[in-house]
């Protein structure tokens, strides 16, 4: 889903712009992890840790950042040490943004922060895809392969069929095959031009509420995570990939 939205950002040339000016932000929901206990730490750098569960995440931190977003706040936003799983003391100063891409494996699930979303997208990427993606990603990263491959069945997996894709039901816009489905990614992509050019004044959902939901359109063409595509007001973050 991260690639998906650097994607976005490229062809809408939001990625060469300077951060203060830029009119479409990524939020990343992997900041919004929780602090860990001491036992948790210890677990998580075992590998024996769920960070795939959506008590992992500080979701009223994570509705209130936002709900300030929205409303066209500068926001400060957690930044995240993926090696030590610990959050930072400095933050990352957002600044208001016209669209607000926030992307996750669980943004859908918490009711509360979906009803925020005026378009929702949801990534579908096959599964051996997904592991192939993992085990690359987790091995530069120092990882033992053993550990990376029980992680990903003992909770990784579980934790997608139990959580996440079942979220899949209230995304507006399906992608199949993620950022390899250039017509979807350039449909995404004349949309929010449109946004920013005035074409679209409002967006079709009236108050933010999660009611009058439309319909659900599959790209023409299975699932790594959710998509967000929400209004605000100007801001840049720079998206982080899936850290566990």
């Amino acid at each position: 889903q991260s690639t998906v939205c650097e994607k976005i950002m490229e062809l809408l040339g939001q990625n060469e712009v300077d951060h203060r000016q830029r009119k479409v932000v990524i939020l990343s929901q992997d900041r919004f992890y929780k602090v860990l206990t001491t036992d948790q730490k210890a677990k998580a750098l075992k590998g024996q840790y769920n960070f795939d569960h959506p008590d992992a995440f500080d979701n009223d931190l994570m509705h209130t950042t936002l709900k300030n977003i929205v409303e066209g706040k500068t926001v400060e936003v957690p930044t995240y040490d993926f090696v030590t799983h610990s959050r930072l003391a400095e933050t990352t100063v957002v600044y208001p943004a016209d669209v607000v891409l926030f992307e996750g494996i669980l943004v859908f699930y918490s009711q509360d922060i979906r009803d925020m979303f005026h378009l929702r997208l949801f990534v579908d990427t096959d599964s051996d895809v997904r592991l192939s993606r993992r085990v690359l990603r987790d091995m530069k990263r120092g990882r033992d392969l053993e550990q990376i491959l029980t992680q990903y069945t003992t909770f990784v997996k579980p934790a997608f069929e139990e959580f996440c894709l079942p979220t899949k039901k209230y995304a507006d816009v399906i992608i199949p095959r993620g950022v390899d489905n250039m017509v979807a990614i350039n449909l995404i992509v004349q949309h929010i031009q449109d946004i920013l050019n005035g074409d679209i004044c409002k967006w079709q959902r009236g108050a933010m509420n999660g009611h009058g939901r439309t319909y659900k359109r599959p790209f023409p063409e299975q699932a790594e995570s959710s998509n967000v595509l929400a209004a605000g007001k100007r801001s840049h973050l720079e998206s982080s990939s899936r850290p566990h």
